[in-house]
């Protein structure tokens, strides 16, 4: 058996160094990695070893014998063992230079690209009940509805009321719901016995509109009583414009089923973004931080120089939210999405906005941009907003061979975006700088705009 510098149970005395792009302290004995959540770098702490492995370990805080300057004190530790802000006990000018770091790192290790300018990260003024959109599991604790968030890494949920990153109205709307569930006798969800009716209340709200949209998660179609009962949730918070119930009947981690039944009104919301009015249905991508999704984008297309005769390609498009805002200051946008949902509703945002020089189709963008190159489609501009899994070898080799002369690439994962960044650098594309942009205040996750240029030969 492997001799490691620490073991199971150790306690000992540590110095934290660094944080992980998790929002963990680290901590070195003897060259070998200690994980530590709630602890910041500067902080001298007792802590306890919970796990070893080969490469690193994990640990736990006994007693602090110093704290950092940046440490927010009475942090609510729930939202640190949840997840839900792991980033909650550093303040936020410390949350926004270490967000700004981390793609400096990536970009320097991934890509190879130490020279390219990362600008300080655009915060929020008010960097806390953000959040437009909620799903939060539902399970029975003391023979009551139960309504809160799983311990990290386990499946052992944690009453919560005030999810601290979510906008108000919504968390007050969950308290509700439950309320009424419980009045109609609704039976939770049992995981482990994959027994039990409602797995999730997942709530959509519109930042400018104040629609509100409640999904109930269920394990069976059959629902008793389920319109009245999205008759009472409506007369209860009238915000509410739509109900719906989503079933799944599957066992998985996964929120959502495929099947859903309209209980109470529409089966979308609208809200404005950047001016324009969008619908969002219940499994459509929508940024969750309105406010900031506006900066994100708008620097986005003040990175893209827009003029009135450009083309622009709008790749991962969803329900149109980059292209439409666009449209009017270009002469023609087209988007691919692989959702057919998300393009039907891209098509309604067009018709609801008045846009006509928008097209959009459903498919891979790697195979779309292939067939446009070939139809000798000569975009001036291509807009990029992929998943975290970031853009396919092939798109990037077909975005190349249309030849424009910017790309933007909006990323909601430096490291994937820094691995990207390198494959367009051998292909003639030059990364020329990098905004990151704070939509997840209080969590580590960090969105960045970066423009993309063609060399000259």
């Amino acid at each position: 058996m492997k001799d490691y510098p620490v073991k199971k149970n150790q306690e000992l005395t540590v110095t934290i160094t660094d944080l992980s792009h998790e929002g963990m302290g680290i901590a070195k004995v003897d060259h070998y990695l200690l994980f530590i959540e709630n602890a910041l770098p500067g902080e001298v702490v007792d802590i306890k070893v919970l796990k070893v492995g080969n490469k690193f370990g994990f640990a736990k805080v006994m007693k602090y014998q110093s704290t950092s300057p940046d440490r927010v004190k009475n942090a609510n530790e729930d939202l640190l063992r949840t997840g839900i802000a792991p980033l909650s006990h550093l303040s936020y000018e410390a949350q926004l230079v270490f967000k700004q770091k981390q793609v400096e790192n990536n970009l320097k290790k991934i890509a190879g690209m130490p020279e390219v300018p990362v600008l300080p990260t655009i915060g929020m003024a008010k960097p806390d009940h953000y959040r437009n959109k909620a799903q939060i599991p539902v399970r029975k604790i003391d023979g009551k509805l139960a309504t809160g968030f799983y311990r990290k890494n386990s499946h052992d949920m944690i009453a919560i009321e005030d999810f601290y990153i979510q906008d108000e109205a919504i968390d007050e709307a969950i308290v509700k719901v439950r309320e009424i569930l419980e009045r109609f006798g609704v039976k939770a969800y049992n995981e482990t016995a994959h027994e039990g009716f409602l797995r999730h209340i997942v709530i959509r709200r519109g930042h400018y509109s104040h629609e509100m949209m409640v999904v109930l998660v269920t394990r069976k179609a059959k629902f008793f009583k389920g319109e009245t009962i999205a008759e009472v949730i409506h007369e209860e918070i009238p915000e509410v414009v739509s109900v719906i119930q989503n079933i799944n009947e599957e066992r998985t981690n996964v929120i959502f089923g495929e099947k859903e039944v309209v209980l109470y009104g529409k089966s979308y919301i609208e809200d404005q973004l950047l001016g324009k009015t969008f619908r969002i249905s219940a499994p459509s991508f929508y940024q969750v931080n309105t406010e900031q999704a506006e900066i994100l984008y708008e620097t986005a297309f003040d990175f893209a120089q827009l003029k009135k005769t450009d083309v622009v390609i709008d790749a991962y498009s969803g329900i149109g939210t980059i292209g439409l805002s666009v449209a009017d200051r270009v002469d023609h946008v087209y988007g691919v999405e692989s959702i057919p949902e998300a393009v039907a509703d891209a098509k309604i945002n067009a018709e609801i906005n008045g846009i006509e020089n928008a097209t959009y189709l459903v498919g891979k963008a790697e195979k779309v941009m292939t067939q446009w190159a070939r139809e000798d489609l000569k975009p001036d501009i291509i807009f990029v907003d992929p998943p975290r899994k970031g853009l396919d070898a092939r798109f990037i080799e077909a975005a190349v061979n249309v030849a424009p002369d910017r790309i933007v690439y909006v990323s909601c994962n430096p490291a994937t975006l820094a691995r990207d960044l390198k494959l367009f650098a051998a292909a003639g594309y030059q990364a020329e700088k990098v905004q990151p942009v704070d939509l997840f205040p209080q969590t580590y996750h960090v969105e960045c705009v970066v423009l993309i240029t063609r060399k000259n030969d």
